[in-house]
């Protein structure tokens, strides 16, 4: 969680000299020179829009043989989920067809 902590505020002190210039993404406003509270706020609002996932898929690490079972596990289940959702669309299909 640290390096998330640091990345985040090399981030916010560049776009303080730039204030001119539009970004996208998430904004947070620093009151009262309250930085700690800025990134607090910053990090919930990474979490929940999935920031926080992308920026640690791109970054290489070493990843526990546990987190590979439950990321394999989940994707499994995604694909698991896709095929049955198509069987049933392909079934409902065929139904359609024949009663046509």
């Amino acid at each position: 969680m640290y390096w998330l902590m640091q990345r985040i505020s090399a981030m916010i002190r560049p776009a303080a000299a730039a204030t001119a210039v539009q970004t996208r993404g998430i904004r947070v406003q620093v009151r009262d020179g309250n930085v700690e509270q800025a990134l607090r706020v910053m990090e919930r609002r990474m979490r929940s829009s999935g920031m926080e996932r992308l920026i640690k898929r791109q970054v290489e690490h070493h990843i526990k043989n546990s987190e590979k079972k439950v990321l394999a596990r989940k994707n499994l289940m995604l694909k698991v989920r896709s095929q049955e959702m198509g069987r049933k669309l392909k079934a409902i299909l065929m139904k359609k067809l024949r009663d046509v």
